[in-house]
C-alpha cells in the first residue's frame, strides 16, 4: 500500500508562514496554563481557610516577557513560598534557638506590637503586662498574666487597687514543635494543568481554509 501526499502551494511559504503562527499559539497556550495553575492554587488555599492574603501570593510569569516562542515557559509561584509548601507538605515547625514555640491563646488577642505576629515580649509591650511563666508535667505548659478579662475575651490590666477581679489568664502555649497538617495538594493541581497545555496551544493555533 502506497499513499501519496501533495502539498499544494509553495511548500517553503507555508512553512515559514506557519512559524510565527506556531510560536503565538504555543506562547498563548503555555499562558494560559499558567493562568489556570495560578487560579486553582488560589483557589486550594482559599478554600483551606489560610486567608486571602496568602492566596494573593501565588503569581505567575511567563517566558519570553514581551515575546512569543515555539519554547515558552512559565513558572507559577509564591511570594511567601515556605508558608505555602509548609502546608502543602505538612512541615515539622521548630524553634529557631532551640527552646519553645509561643502559641498565642484567645486572650493574647489577634495582633502583636505594631499589628505585627504576636510574640511574648511584643505582647508584654504593647499590653504593660508581665508573663509568668507555669511548667505542667502533663501537658504544654504555659506563660500567663495576672490581669482581667474584657468583655471581647482579652487580657488586660485591672484598673482595681484592691485587686478585684483579678486573675490568672493563660497567654502563650509553649510548645517544643507543631506538626502542620497538609492542607494543599498543589502538585496534583500542577498535573492537571501540564495536561490540559496541549488543548490550551490547539485552541490558540489558528485554522488554515483548505
Amino acid at each position: 500500500m502506497r499513499l501519496s501526499v501533495t502539498v499544494q502551494g509553495d511548500f517553503v511559504e507555508i512553512v515559514s508562514s506557519s512559524i510565527p503562527e506556531g510560536r503565538r499559539a504555543v506562547t498563548k497556550g503555555v499562558a494560559a496554563a499558567a493562568d489556570g495553575l495560578k487560579t486553582a492554587w488560589r483557589g486550594q488555599i482559599a478554600a483551606a481557610g489560610l486567608g486571602p492574603n496568602l492566596a494573593r501570593t501565588i503569581r505567575n510569569a511567563v517566558y519570553p516577557k514581551g515575546g512569543t516562542s515555539l519554547r515558552a515557559a512559565a513558572v507559577v509561584y509564591s511570594n511567601a513560598s515556605k508558608v505555602v509548601d509548609a502546608f502543602d507538605q505538612g512541615a515539622l515547625i521548630q524553634s529557631k534557638d532551640g527552646f519553645w514555640l509561643a502559641i498565642p491563646l484567645p486572650a493574647a488577642g489577634t495582633k502583636g506590637l505594631g499589628n505585627k505576629r504576636i510574640t511574648p515580649l511584643g505582647w508584654e509591650r504593647r499590653t504593660g503586662l508581665r508573663l509568668r511563666f507555669v511548667y505542667r508535667t502533663r501537658g504544654p505548659s504555659l506563660l500567663v498574666t495576672e490581669g482581667r478579662l474584657n468583655t471581647k475575651g482579652r487580657a488586660t490590666a485591672s484598673k482595681s487597687k484592691t485587686g478585684r477581679g483579678l486573675t490568672t489568664v493563660p497567654i502563650f502555649l509553649l510548645l517544643p514543635q507543631v506538626k502542620l497538617k497538609k492542607r494543599l495538594e498543589l502538585a496534583a493541581a500542577a498535573k492537571a494543568a501540564e495536561s490540559r497545555l496541549p488543548a490550551f496551544v490547539r485552541a490558540n493555533w489558528p485554522e488554515r481554509s483548505a
